[in-house]
């Protein structure tokens, strides 16, 4: 199957390309979009994550759950907005912890890409929503495929930050080894969580920190 995602991950999961999983994914987006369902994000932002992170540029991987599922939101980052969409509360949150962790003024808009052409990889677990349904495509097959993804940045590079924030992103940690990667854990951001061990974890400085001792050079956090 010809899946149009950048060159370097295209030959790193060329195998899951052609697995039943995945081709039961391109059946049932296609026929939800015949059928006049609305999914987010458009089909050419759904493997956005991989196209602005390269494999090879991959340093820290901030894996989240589920596209939002509002108009416009949705771009294919995990946790990241457009520009002129208004931050959602986890994003807000995240801000937050940043500001009072490495003094980062808090932006104007919620679109995460500095992030990701620095090497953030930022993943859901699953890459489709429709619209207006949380959770609506967990089950058709993109777990495989994304808990393929981190298990190959496992095994394949060294080094990497993996920022699991939640119950469901901490269960993700089996896939990374701990021996030579740093898995970094808290409380998710949500406003129902975040005061029960997200706000403070400095999970943006320690990550930095981890990068320098390993002749990585640190992420800029800033958003301009």
């Amino acid at each position: 199957m010809d899946v149009k995602i950048e060159d370097s991950w295209k030959e790193v999961l060329k195998q899951e390309f052609n697995k039943p999983y995945f081709l039961q994914i391109a059946t049932h987006l296609k026929t939800e979009k015949i059928s006049g369902r609305t999914i987010y994000p458009p089909g050419s932002l759904i493997f956005n994550a991989f196209n602005t992170t390269p494999f090879e540029d991959v340093k820290i991987v901030l894996l989240g759950q589920d596209p939002y599922h509002g108009p416009g939101q949705a771009h294919g980052l995990s946790f990241s907005v457009q520009k002129g969409i208004p931050p959602p509360p986890s994003l807000i949150n995240i801000f937050k912890e940043l500001h009072n962790d490495v003094g980062m003024a808090i932006p104007k808009h919620g679109d995460l890409t500095h992030w990701a052409q620095q090497g953030v990889l930022l993943l859901n677990a699953s890459l489709t929503v429709r619209a207006n349904e949380p959770m609506s495509h967990a089950k058709i097959g993109w777990a495989e495929f994304t808990d393929s993804v981190i298990s190959k940045v496992s095994a394949l590079k060294e080094a990497v930050v993996f920022l699991l924030w939640g119950k469901f992103a901490q269960e993700k940690q089996t896939l990374v080894d701990a021996t030579k990667h740093l898995v970094l854990k808290a409380a998710h951001p949500s406003p129902f969580s975040a005061d029960k061990g997200f706000f403070g974890c400095k999970h943006f400085s320690k990550a930095n920190t981890w990068l320098m001792s390993n002749g990585i050079d640190p992420v800029d956090w800033s958003l301009q």
